[in-house]
């Protein structure tokens, strides 16, 4: 695991394209907790169940001062497609350019039958008002992983 980012320390800023044709960075979020979910690819089983969860979920998020973006190398095509095809209601950066997913620490070397390659590893943070990272869920699993974020972000 690449261990980049610490608890406590300023999340890296970025300044990315989204789905609708807008634009979302970390300072769009200041004074607000966040929660950046990073996501391997669009309309993948286990991708699309986590999206749909954080989106089902939204409100109780929004109720305790917390919003929630999804990230991946998915281009904007993309993530329009997703978003549309499952009805989502969280916001999707896209970084195809992979800076952003390289600052975070999620685009990684991976094994898969015996084949390295780069990819994102699911990950979760959850950003404080202040900036600060408060928390990381490394290789997450996707059941209940979005009640346990929930409750994270109304712990803090």
């Amino acid at each position: 695991m690449n261990e980049i980012l610490k608890l406590g320390q300023q999340a890296p800023s970025f300044s990315l394209p989204r789905d609708g044709g807008e634009t979302v960075s970390l300072a769009d979020y200041a004074g607000e907790k966040l929660v950046i979910f990073f996501y391997p690819k669009d309309n993948t089983p286990g991708c699309t169940k986590e999206a749909i969860a954080f989106s089902e979920a939204k409100q109780m998020f929004l109720d305790a001062n917390t919003q929630i973006l999804g990230m991946s190398a998915d281009t904007v095509k993309r993530h329009d497609n997703f978003v549309s095809k499952h009805s989502l209601s969280v916001a999707l950066a896209a970084d195809p350019e992979l800076e952003t997913l390289k600052n975070y620490g999620v685009w990684v070397k991976k094994t898969m039958y015996g084949r390295e390659y780069m990819g994102i590893v699911r990950t979760t943070i959850l950003i404080n008002t202040d900036g600060t990272i408060a928390q990381i869920w490394h290789k997450v699993k996707v059941k209940d992983h979005v009640d346990a974020v929930l409750e994270a972000a109304k712990a803090l």
